[in-house]
């Protein structure tokens, strides 16, 4: 590997944040700073990163957690919503559909992050949501300055931000892509920040909620409103477990594809930290067992279903491990990139949360609720099938398929070693496992593992990139004469630019002194800061 970080790892001993964006992590450490836990420190970052990442994440998306708390127990919140109740696929085909839409009220499922945080809260937190959603109702009060990532979102969804009044006050101002540095106040948000904080369930049951509902309704979406309600009811669940490299791995369950992580893990244990890290052989390793793991996905396994069983059983991982040794050929399958962010957020206790959210793709559905800031995902339009027969396909009040998953490492005797998590959308899972790599495998700290070349098995298992032809994507500044041996080994390699391959990974790992350290991905601008 020709280059192990950009800058040093963040040490600290008295608790640590990392995000994809300096002002989020402010946030955070600012809470550890003042006697908060780290649950309060990633409730006060994901209402930050609606202002600082609003193509990424927002009240109407989706969001997943991952607590390890100071006892050694492990929980999860899941934060996914329904389909609409008249979701059937004949819907969908009367209208001369053959796929559910990427933009619109169609696209939508009921927003599940606002019962995630209201999940997390209930459960660790010990601030109140107005006191630590204080500074985001604050930001969108005044406005935040437009950043060159929040500049390059608009400009690539200008077109449908132009059709939706309320995107287009905010982001669109006089018709035109602000400027960088331009002050993008939103007071409508604003205002739903604190009421929400006030009450969240109101989003699901209120005033608030029968607004959501005739937006879609009015768009054509054919909700009845029950499924709003049962939305808002998320409890604590386990995490998914797995081990790699004599530790275990805390994953989140299903909607997410947080077991594709430990599928993989389980197909490359002991096969990697032989190699040189980011070798040719570790690389085709991982992206065969990538490639293994998304033909399961497609075969057996639904956000629903028990498929994940089947596919977590010792006889296919077997199965799977004599394929990849084989070097048997691949099936057909697809990977899609995705709008997402994520951090992570360790105490003075060792209480860690690995938390991710989202709106699906940027500004997800282009669909803002009237008079209310907030921003609708497309998380039906990406992750629910108009195909016959298929594990994911479309069905009233079904969760659809998602792709966010995050993860937190213990030793063998529950010892918190390494929290960490990154968007990308199909990506995540093939990255997450690069970073176990890097992190159990090769002793790499934080910051080299979330700088290192990334590559990617491309396109996984979106409904709209089904049957493209895939390649591997890595970054080019892997060590001389690596990607040769890929293309002998048999890959169809694709040479990016370095930090072109996307995702925004944050890691905090601590060690056995007690020391954290902490690393935030290079390839956006976010930052780990700790509290000594």
């Amino acid at each position: 590997m020709s280059r192990r970080a950009t800058r040093a790892a963040t040490l600290a001993t008295g608790g640590m944040v990392a995000s994809s964006h300096p002002l989020a992590s402010l946030a955070g450490v600012r809470v550890l700073e003042d006697g908060g836990n780290a649950v309060d420190a990633a409730l006060a970052m994901a209402a930050v990163t609606w202002l600082t990442l609003p193509g990424q994440c927002g009240i109407g998306g989706d969001a997943f957690a991952v607590v390890r708390e100071p006892d050694g127990s492990v929980w999860t919140v899941n934060g996914s919503g329904y389909g609409p109740d008249g979701g059937t696929p004949d819907f969908y085909r009367a209208r001369g559909l053959d796929a559910i839409p990427l933009d619109g009220a169609l696209a939508v499922a009921v927003p599940g992050a606002p019962a995630a945080l209201a999940a997390l809260h209930r459960r660790g937190a010990s601030r109140s949501l107005p006191e630590l959603w204080a500074p985001a109702a604050r930001i969108a009060e005044s406005g935040l300055p437009c950043s060159a990532k929040t500049r390059t979102d608009v400009q690539t969804a200008l077109h449908a931000i132009r059709g939706d009044a309320g995107l287009a006050s905010v982001y669109a101002p006089g018709d035109r892509v602000p400027r960088l540095g331009d002050v993008l106040p939103q007071p409508d948000l604003a205002r739903t920040i604190r009421a929400l904080a006030e009450d969240p369930a109101s989003f699901y049951t209120g005033t608030l909620a029968e607004r959501c509902v005739a937006a879609l309704q009015g768009g054509g979406a054919p909700f009845s409103g029950d499924e709003w309600q049962a939305g808002a009811s998320v409890d604590a669940e386990a995490a998914l477990t797995g081990s790699y490299a004599g530790h275990v791995v805390h994953q989140t369950p299903l909607p997410t594809p947080g077991w594709m992580v430990l599928h993989q893990a389980a197909l490359c244990d002991d096969a990697l930290g032989t190699h040189p890290v980011l070798g040719a052989a570790s690389i085709d390793r991982m992206a065969r067992a990538a490639t293994v793991a998304f033909e399961d996905r497609l075969r057996w396994c639904s956000s629903d279903n028990d498929g994940v069983a089947r596919v977590l059983d010792p006889a296919n991982i077997a199965a799977g491990r004599a394929r990849i040794d084989g070097r048997a050929p691949a099936e057909a399958f697809a990977v899609s990139a995705g709008d997402t962010t994520s951090f992570v957020a360790v105490d003075s206790e060792g209480r860690a949360v690995s938390f991710i959210h989202s709106l699906a793709f940027t500004f997800g559905a282009k669909l803002t609720v009237p008079r209310t800031g907030i921003v609708l995902n497309n998380r039906l339009g990406r992750g629910a099938y108009l195909i016959d027969g298929h594990p994911n396909e479309v069905a009233p009040r079904r969760k659809p398929l998602h792709t966010l998953n995050a993860w937190i490492v213990t030793d063998s005797a529950g010892e918190l070693r390494h929290v960490g998590n990154t968007p990308g959308g199909d990506g995540q899972v093939q990255w997450n496992m690069q970073l176990l790599s890097h992190l159990l495998d090769h002793g790499l700290d934080p910051q080299e593992a979330v700088s290192a070349p990334r590559f990617t098995v491309f396109p996984g298992s979106d409904a709209n990139v089904l049957g493209e032809p895939t390649a591997l994507r890595i970054e080019g500044d892997v060590a001389d004469g690596v990607c040769d041996e890929l293309r002998e080994l048999g890959h169809l390699v694709e040479v990016l630019e370095p930090l072109d391959a996307e995702g925004s990974a944050q890691v905090i790992s601590i060690d056995d002194r007690g020391v954290l350290s902490g690393g935030s991905d290079p390839r956006q601008e976010g930052v780990a800061l700790g509290v000594l």
